[in-house]
């Protein structure tokens, strides 16, 4: 019975909004959740409709992500028109999806608590001042992000727990097999031995000839390559917390002050361990009663407390432990359960009788432990930090507060609001949506920066917030529309992609002809001396083998030694490649570590499969209209 105590007192939804919410701070700011200044919907699901600053703000997240994992080699890619729009459709793919969730968790009539929403609230470390929830920095914060009503946020962290809970559900009716588990061990750990043939290109380039003809029907068919997306130069004033904290001092006196007002914070709870014998009601509560006060005279005559619970009691679990509960500190277990518990004053007494909703007990303390306060001077350093942050967050407001009525009043210039902001004004240089730099990366300031009302009316735009703690005013320096590049700016360049594109062609038609003689019962020698090629062996070579490159160790573990053995690549390099299996390396055995993670990988991957069907099955059934990307 008491199991149920324990994993109320546990609440496993804090770890789960906890990370929720953080993700959602870091990213975006959740303030976005409640509206945006550009109402424009670019979809609607079942009538319910997504904005176009939903959107910026899941495609700049994502983005991000991308570019923390992959660093600047991911640059490349955004700057491929046909890329960025196919990334902006997986993004609002995912916006539908989620979306999807919400509203058929609704229609199941999946619920959150009160007290769940609360016990959330006051589990995350966002809103706690020395360990404790402090009520004062969570209107505060909850304020910053958005939420003017504490009523708003605990309604929208509400509805994101709802989710959750259908997500978690589905996820968790994934499995895996263990024998399905070691198959793919064993494919993942099989090895081939071959022979690769790399083909330099440029072997081939002397003889290609590109005609004005080729080099003007490439560009009229791919003009979309040579647009040159629309730049604004940014000019910003911004004001941050962390750049206030350094201009403020705290002094011993306010230190102490706060430590004594806040000493519950540097406190431990007084803590009971405890142990019980739990008799339950049953259908004679008078015989329940009778039982455990025999048991209690039992205990009284010196009869040992542990052997009699592990005998008598009813709570299974604790019983195999002697009765013991662990730890408990006061209202944790309940009000008739920890009023006894605390009114043991000394390790090996035992309480009277102890009536509860799940039925009699008898408890003893074991051990305790008492209140703890730690000294001023082990906190100190994080008393000031925390005085030194909560005073720059009242600054960093009143500075915010200042900055948007100034940036309204003088429109034209940034000059009085970085006078207000103590700061200087900052410029990126002609950025585009892609290529913004922090802190101007932020989705709704890109959204006011390529904004008509800044460029053509040349006025400051209101505080804008990137973070919780950084909040921004801009204005546009210069601006250079969209346009497509002349086909005589690009002919060089349109050359040497024509040049490398027949290159390849050619390596690989003469890769070609190789391939059908080997085929043929011939070793091709001729044909390699010509070109001063030779083929180079390879043994045991691994699916994530640094010595072949992935377009060639991709074809190798397509092919079969008795069928299929020889294939041509034409390599992401412009190169190409010949590839032929000789022989197929088995792997026999796996550990029992790496046995468990395939299977942990198998069940992820079913989970997410199980997930994006389900997403799927619903999309079937919804009304979305998709109305921009």
């Amino acid at each position: 019975m008491l199991e149920r105590i324990r994993e109320g007192a546990q609440g496993p939804w804090a770890m789960v909004i906890i990370a929720l919410i953080v993700l959602s701070f870091v990213f975006a700011g959740v303030g976005g959740y409640l509206g945006s200044s550009a109402p424009t919907a670019v979809a609607t699901v079942n009538g319910e409709e997504i904005s176009a600053d939903e959107l910026e703000r899941a495609y700049q997240n994502q983005r991000a992500q991308m570019e923390a994992q992959f660093g600047e080699g991911i640059a490349a890619l955004f700057s491929d028109p046909a890329y960025l729009q196919q990334f902006r459709a997986d993004a609002l793919d995912r916006l539908i999806g989620d979306l999807l969730l919400k509203q058929h968790a609704n229609e199941l009539g999946l619920r959150v608590s009160d007290e769940q929403v609360r016990e959330a609230i006051i589990a995350m470390p966002e809103f706690q001042v020395a360990g404790q929830f402090n009520n004062d920095r969570y209107l505060a914060i909850i304020r910053q992000a958005g939420f003017f009503q504490a009523a708003d946020f605990r309604d929208y962290l509400r509805r994101e727990m709802i989710r959750q809970q259908l997500q978690t559900a589905i996820a968790a009716s994934s499995f895996s097999m263990r024998g399905q588990a070691k198959d793919v061990a064993l494919l993942e750990q099989q090895t081939r031995d071959a022979k690769v043939l790399t083909i330099d290109a440029d072997l081939f380039a002397d003889d290609i000839t590109v005609t004005d003809d080729e080099l003007q029907a490439y560009y009229d068919g791919n003009l979309s390559q040579f647009d040159t997306e629309e730049q604004v130069n940014i000019g910003y004033v911004a004001v941050s917390v962390s750049d206030l904290v350094n201009d403020v001092t705290i002094d011993d006196t306010q230190a102490m002050a706060f430590y004594e007002q806040n000493i519950r914070g540097f406190q431990t709870d007084e803590e009971r361990r405890i142990s019980h014998i739990l008799i339950e009601f049953g259908e004679d509560k008078d015989a329940a009663l009778a039982q455990i006060e025999a048991i209690k005279a039992r205990i009284d005559a010196g009869e040992d407390f542990a052997a009699l619970a592990e005998a008598e009691s009813a709570d299974t679990f604790s019983a195999e432990n002697g009765g013991d509960l662990g730890f408990i500190t006061a209202d944790m277990m309940g009000e008739a359960f920890d009023n006894a518990a605390f009114a043991l004053s000394e390790a090996g007494q035992v309480s009277d009788v102890v009536e509860t909703e799940f039925g009699y007990h008898l408890l003893k303390a074991t051990e305790i432990k008492p209140q703890q306060t730690t000294p001023f001077e082990e906190v100190k350093e994080e008393v000031v930090a925390e005085l030194k942050r909560e005073e720059a967050l009242t600054r960093y407001f009143d500075i915010q507060s200042q900055m948007a009525q100034i940036a309204f009043e003088v429109p034209d210039s940034l000059d009085e609001v970085a006078s207000v902001a103590n700061t200087e004004i900052k410029t990126t240089g002609l950025v585009t949506r892609a290529t913004a730099p922090f802190p101007v990366n932020n989705a709704s300031i890109l959204s006011e920066a390529f904004s008509t009302e800044l460029i053509e009316d040349q006025v400051n735009s209101d505080v804008i917030e990137v973070d919780d703690e950084t909040a921004v005013v801009i204005r546009v320096i210069e601006h250079k529309p969209q346009s497509t590049k002349q086909f005589d700016e690009v002919k060089d360049q349109i050359t040497a992609t024509l040049n490398a594109q027949k290159a390849q062609d050619a390596a690989q038609l003469w890769a070609g002809t190789l391939k059908t003689a080997i085929e043929a019962g011939e070793d091709g020698a001729e044909q390699l001396a010509e070109k001063s090629l030779s083929w180079t062996e390879l043994n045991a070579v691994g699916r994530s083998s640094a010595d072949l490159a992935p377009d060639l160790t991709e074809a190798l573990f397509r092919l079969s030694p008795d069928d299929n053995r020889i294939d041509v690549v034409a390599m992401s390099n412009g190169d190409v490649g010949i590839v032929e299996v000789v022989k197929v390396n088995q792997a026999t055995l796996v550990e029992e570590n790496r046995l468990e993670q395939f299977k942990q990988q198998l069940t992820a991957r079913n989970s997410q499969s199980t997930m994006n069907s389900f997403i799927e099955s619903l999309r079937a059934d919804a009304d979305v209209v998709i109305l921009q990307q």
